[in-house]
């Protein structure tokens, strides 16, 4: 073996175990021996490249599922083998309750502890290796896809396949790999914002292309609210594609996905854009005209979605033909999710309910301005497991499961996804120009056109124009927008966070799924 596998055995017996022993250390594996479990977890302190423990189940003074149980605290993902004299059910029970990953009876036989590792140890390996070799074969796939011209539809095609090698890349902790497929997504991010930046304007402008965000409910809600069942539309603010993804298992577990679909946020692809459409059904310019009072511009004051409620019923009215009964809710802090989750079956009472559900935005915001939180999520593999461990341990999770005991329809989407910003682009506006890193709206901006999609007349695109000189900029790619001033010092700052509000495939392809409880 080019690394020996490292292997931890606790046994007060362990001198009798010599043939095992010498077995093992001739097929190539390093055994470290111990004679109680406190010596164990002593060992497991000071040596951080133990790959699997034996454990004896019936050491004197610290038992050995005392010792699992310990172990298991500090050292989850090392593989525990519990070594028993008996197979009592209830000491079974214990151990398996414990999340050991084999066990073995004595008299241990040599070839039986080799099975147990290859399962444990080469398994995880090979599945690994398995893993890179088959995204080395659909490597080229993709890069044919990425440069064969697709449209918007096989745009969505190339980011679910990316995406979905990137999760499974995740478990194989093949850095060589992970580097390839990093770079990979890269091209089709330039590709796919060239591709944006020569269809957007037509899109709107003729009314084509994909689903969009003012399409969303007319094309993927109203059909399902019916008189009798009803219907519950949660929208996780800026929840990616990859992050629904690693979601999925714990909640197909109790309701079943009837769709996966998809709609393309509008540009900017920010909240109070993209989710102001979502609910009104309108474009921002539109809404702007129809109800002046309630749309504010990015340079106004106040907040700028505190209608989505108003707008949503009269959305509902204008293309429902009956009386429904709807409710809008938007969680924002915690007491506020703790009574939705009290609370949350008087949606059984309503035709429609929406729920705005604010987390993940609010920890890629913390990610920026805290390091802790930089820390806990450096990268997209970390991000994901942030979201999972949230939404496990969260309000939301503990409603859905109530939910899940209802007849009722649920859709589950986002207003617009983050991209992990890399690139510094120079801009200069004036003091009305937006402060955000992914767009910008203003006055005689001036910027590198080569990093941008710029948009002279807003009005084209369905935007409002805050002034009659205003225009926009897109940043494309993982580019971020910084002012010449304290350059230096904000380029830090904001180097690899994650943004929104401008081209690429995370922020503008946005899950949308449908499903029932299974029950």
């Amino acid at each position: 073996m080019a690394d020996k596998i490292r292997i931890l055995w606790a046994d007060d017996e362990i001198d009798m175990l010599k043939p095992q022993l010498f077995f093992l250390e001739k097929k190539g594996y390093e055994v470290i021996t111990v004679t109680n479990g406190h010596d164990a977890l002593d060992i497991l302190q000071e040596d951080k490249d133990i790959d699997v423990i034996f454990l004896d189940e019936s050491m004197p003074g610290l038992s050995g599922l005392d010792t699992l149980a310990r172990i298991k605290n500090d050292n989850n993902n090392i593989p525990v083998v519990m070594i028993t004299k008996n197979e009592a059910e209830n000491l079974m029970e214990q151990a398996i309750g414990s999340k050991i990953d084999d066990y073995l009876i004595k008299p241990v036989n040599p070839n039986q502890i080799l099975l147990t590792l290859k399962k444990l140890i080469d398994n995880k390996r090979l599945v690994s290796e398995r893993t890179a070799i088959d995204y080395q074969q659909e490597f080229r796939t993709i890069a044919m896809d990425i440069n064969s011209s697709p449209d918007y539809e096989a745009w969505v095609g190339i980011y679910k396949k990316l995406m979905n090698w990137e999760i499974k890349l995740d478990d194989s902790n093949n850095a060589q790999m992970t580097e390839i497929l990093d770079m990979q997504k890269k091209e089709a991010n330039k590709e796919f914002s060239k591709y944006v930046i020569n269809n957007y304007q037509n899109w709107v402008k003729n009314d084509k292309g994909p689903v969009r965000s003012n399409d969303l409910l007319r094309q993927f809600v109203i059909g399902s609210i019916s008189e009798t069942q009803p219907t519950v539309f949660f929208l996780l603010d800026n929840l990616r594609y990859d992050q629904w993804k690693v979601l999925e298992p714990i909640i197909s577990e109790l309701y079943k996905i009837e769709s996966e679909d998809y709609f393309y946020s509008i540009l900017p692809t920010a909240t109070q854009y993209s989710r102001n459409a979502i609910f009104s059904g309108l474009m921002p310019r539109e809404i702007e005209k129809a109800y002046p009072d309630w749309w504010l511009n990015d340079n106004e004051e106040g907040g700028k979605n505190m209608k989505e409620g108003e707008l949503l019923n009269l959305f509902l009215k204008r293309s429902v033909k009956r009386e429904l009964k709807t409710d809008y809710i938007k969680i924002t802090n915690l007491n506020a999710a703790k009574n939705l989750q009290e609370n949350i079956l008087n949606v059984m009472n309503n035709n429609f309910t929406a729920i705005v559900y604010n987390f993940i935005d609010m920890l890629s915001h913390s990610r920026t301005e805290l390091d802790i939180i930089k820390q806990l999520a450096p990268d997209e593999k970390a991000y994901r497991s942030v979201t999972k461990s949230w939404f496990l341990n969260s309000p939301l999770w503990g409603a859905m499961q109530k939910l899940a005991e209802k007849d009722v329809n649920i859709v589950i989407t986002t207003d617009h996804g983050t991209i992990r910003v890399k690139q510094p682009s120079k801009v200069l506006g004036d003091r009305e120009t937006t402060a955000n890193l992914r767009y910008k709206v203003g006055k005689n901006l001036q910027y590198d056109r080569k990093d941008v999609l710029e948009i002279r007349d807003p009005f084209e695109v369905g935007l409002p124009k805050p002034n009659v000189s205003s225009s926009f900029i897109f940043a494309k790619e993982d580019l971020y927008f910084l002012y010449p001033n304290n350059y230096n010092h904000f380029n830090n700052y904001y180097y690899d966070t994650f943004q929104h509000g401008g081209i690429s495939l995370e922020e503008m392809i946005c899950p949308v799924i449908r499903m029932k409880p299974r029950t």
